[in-house]
């Protein structure tokens, strides 16, 4: 990889860094504030902390482009990145207005968040991305021609988006897992011959590496519904620009079970553990209503029914994604 480019990942880097300190002293002048749900005193940690996230990988692709422009001389895949930089910014849009009207009095309504979320994907319907081309079993190959940029391009997006937004709520999770499947879609787009994907995954990493320093626990920062969107649409984005969309399904499916764990409760059981006084976990239901609940359990008879922490619960999932990571190498 050029060095330039290199220099412009760390830079992505050192602005997320160096900048969320400054989010956090204004989030708290201005009261944008939010409960820690898994701990007993539920401490107030600023919120929204992903604006910087995104505002480090904008400058980090903006640099990109520059240096493909200046540098390098080449166009290569610029209209590609504009798409995907533009679908980047009209996700994080929609879900800055969502976190600033307050998740606990239930931000933007379902239908307006399905709606505007659909709306966000227009930049890569209108460029035609990826290849309409799939292989179903039995079936075999099948053009899905106008379908796949009207249809499944949106589909792809909201999935993504919304469902990366479910698997949240711990100290670290949402940056650890983001930076697992960005990592490893970074190895499959550079493997697979795109390698300015992976470039473009670098700079995600890179930005939620600075985020987690903050963000792990005990946080002193929450990403918001800005970050958990804007690192959806990336892995959504990337996987249809680089014709990935089976591997990125196979790193998706954490999320997926999620998904259904989610729509067993109606969409209205949070994440949450249950908290005791020494701020141990537990689950919070008779049934199971997220991969923390199960992961709360399981760890509960791994350890002999002794305490389970937060730290731990997010280890777990991240142990949990790694699995998922492997066997889509393996069918790479």
């Amino acid at each position: 990889m050029e060095p330039l480019i290199l220099v412009s990942i760390a830079i992505s880097f050192f602005i997320t860094y160096l900048t969320l300190p400054l989010w956090i002293k204004k989030a708290k002048q201005i009261g944008l504030m939010w409960e820690d749900m898994n701990k007993t005193e539920r401490p107030k940690i600023a919120g929204s902390g992903g604006a910087m996230v995104v505002l480090g990988f904008s400058i980090g692709v903006l640099m990109y482009v520059a240096l493909q422009t200046f540098i390098f001389n080449s166009s290569t895949h610029l209209i590609e990145i504009l798409a995907l930089f533009s679908v980047i910014l009209l996700v994080s849009g929609i879900a800055l207005i969502d976190d600033l009207f307050g998740w606990r009095k239930g931000g933007l309504s379902k239908r307006s968040r399905i709606i505007l979320v659909i709306f966000t994907a227009i930049p890569l319907m209108v460029i035609n991305a990826g290849t309409s081309s799939v292989f179903l079993p039995i079936i075999g190959g099948i053009d899905l021609g106008i379908i796949y940029p009207l249809i499944f391009i949106p589909m792809g997006i909201l999935g993504a988006t919304t469902t990366y937004n479910f698997l949240a709520g711990y100290n670290g999770l949402e940056a650890s897992q983001g930076i697992l499947v960005l990592g490893a879609l970074s190895i499959v787009t550079y493997i697979t011959g795109n390698p300015w994907l992976s470039v473009i995954c670098l700079y995600g990493v890179s930005v939620l590496l600075a985020f987690y320093i903050f963000n792990f626990h005990p946080a002193r920062v929450f990403p918001g519904d800005i970050m958990t969107y804007a690192v959806g649409a990336l892995i959504a984005t990337v996987a249809i620009l680089g014709n990935i969309e089976k591997i990125a399904i196979i790193f998706f499916i954490p999320y997926i079970i999620e998904f259904f764990l989610k729509v067993r409760g109606k969409l209205n059981k949070p994440s949450f553990g249950k908290t005791n006084s020494d701020g141990s976990l537990e689950v919070p239901y008779k049934k199971m209503y997220g991969l923390t609940h199960i992961s709360i359990k399981i760890l509960k008879k791994i350890k002999g029914n002794k305490k389970v922490y937060e730290k731990e619960v997010v280890w777990l999932i991240n142990v949990f994604q790694l699995i998922f990571i492997l066997i889509g190498f393996l069918i790479l």
